[in-house]
């Protein structure tokens, strides 16, 4: 059993999680404010015959994913609430009075909101807790992927084709072919496939443009943009997700062990460190360190980040303890440059070390001159985003704690 440092959730909407000792799911829920909801289910802290007491009593970590909104919280929710089956979330395992999303098996199919499953070739998606969120989230959805909503084809447009929120199947404004690639995208979607919906939607935008249908192409530009504005909130099959790590960077080894470094101060005031660690693309607190910058006065980013490697793996090299698969640097070529000193200069010429830059989000590796630029959809750069978010949340609690100490922070 564990209380958690509610300061150290966010106060968004998200999913967070609930794990026992073995680091299984127990418990799934989604919330407007992580660290509200969290907070409220220790009220039933020590009360041992109560459901919420028994789940508690149970855990040993609590993890969460950040979304974008609730609506989103929703559906991530239910996925995988459905893929990771808790004991703790019967409710929704029941699968018997919570309303789904379902795609029709209509010539042109649409999206609807349904609490029956019925076997007519439909695709359902869900159970959903929340109809309210689910109402918002398919706006959200039929912004993104227009389809029609009308039960019979009119044989004039309506309201719908006006606000952009469908392609007038009914009078021939789209056929068949480019209406079928719009369902499948919301079906990747919903899946959390979301790389390829935006690979798919890549490819119709440069037809357009190769066939001078400018307005088209900025059309689908356009919707490329809105959906890598949204971070994916899928959990990701972070086995795979670090494979293709490996073969991006170029690494001899499957990244297992990440360490992430981050430095926070103002105006050299309390200058601190942070460190975070990964274990197979997820958060190992435990292995967490803070560092109290020690040599550096004013304000020296690179020094400092000098300062804080070197002492992680000096002492790691005299207490001859394993050593990461690769470390991550907040910064850019600058702070780079400094890691990689630091550790040829401890005899770790061999050990990978990249940067994330945070103006453009790419991330830069030592003797190479152009950096790996990826999409905001691609699981790589999220990964090593997380890493260094984490890092950066890590460092910046600590300074807060620091500058409140010595009266600074009020």
């Amino acid at each position: 059993m564990i209380k958690p440092n509610f300061d150290g959730l966010p106060n968004g909407p998200g999913v967070y999680f609930f794990k026992d000792r073995h680091k299984k799911t127990i418990y799934i829920g989604k919330a407007l404010s992580i660290r509200k909801r969290v907070r409220g289910h220790y009220r039933f802290f020590g009360e041992p015959f109560s459901k919420e007491g028994k789940l508690l009593r149970e855990t040993s970590a609590i993890d969460f994913i950040e979304t974008p909104n609730e609506a989103e919280a929703l559906l991530l929710e239910a996925s995988l609430v459905k893929e990771f089956l808790p004991k703790y979330n019967q409710e929704l395992k029941d699968d018997k009075s919570y309303p789904f999303l379902k795609i029709t098996a209509e010539e042109f199919p649409r999206l609807l909101i349904t609490r029956a499953r019925k076997p007519d070739g439909g695709k359902i998606f869900g159970p959903y807790t929340n109809v309210r969120l689910l109402r918002q989230a398919v706006r959200m959805l039929r912004r993104e992927f227009p389809m029609r909503t009308c039960k019979q084809l009119p044989k004039k447009v309506c309201l719908m084709y006006h606000i952009g929120q469908c392609h007038a199947p009914c009078v021939g404004y789209i056929g068949k072919p480019a209406y079928d690639r719009i369902v499948k995208d919301l079906e990747n979607f919903l899946l959390g496939r979301r790389d390829a919906v935006v690979k798919s939607l890549l490819r119709r935008m440069k037809q357009h443009a190769e066939k001078r249908e400018y307005e088209k192409a900025k059309t689908l530009y356009e919707e490329i943009r809105a959906l890598e504005s949204v971070p994916n909130p899928v959990l990701r099959d972070w086995p795979g997700v670090l494979r293709q790590l490996k073969e991006a960077l170029g690494l001899s080894v499957i990244p297992e062990r990440i360490e992430c470094f981050d430095i926070s101060n103002i105006f050299g005031e309390e200058a601190v460190g942070s460190m975070v660690v990964f274990v197979s693309g997820e958060p190992a607190r435990s292995g967490y360190r803070r560092f109290r910058i020690r040599t550096v006065t004013g304000i020296d980013d690179y020094r400092m980040m000098r300062e804080v490697v070197r002492r992680r793996y000096a002492r790691l090299l005299n207490e001859k303890k394993t050593l990461p698969d690769l470390v991550v640097i907040d910064g850019g070529k600058g702070h780079l440059s400094a890691a990689k000193n630091v550790l040829d200069e401890l005899g770790l010429k061999n050990l990978p070390v990249i940067s994330i830059a945070k103006q453009h989000e790419h991330l830069f590796k030592p003797g190479r001159e152009a950096p790996f630029i990826f999409p905001q959809s691609s699981p790589i750069l999220q990964l090593v985003q997380r890493l260094r978010d984490e890092a950066h949340r890590f460092a910046i609690r600590y300074h807060r704690h620091l500058r409140k100490k010595e009266g600074l922070f009020k």
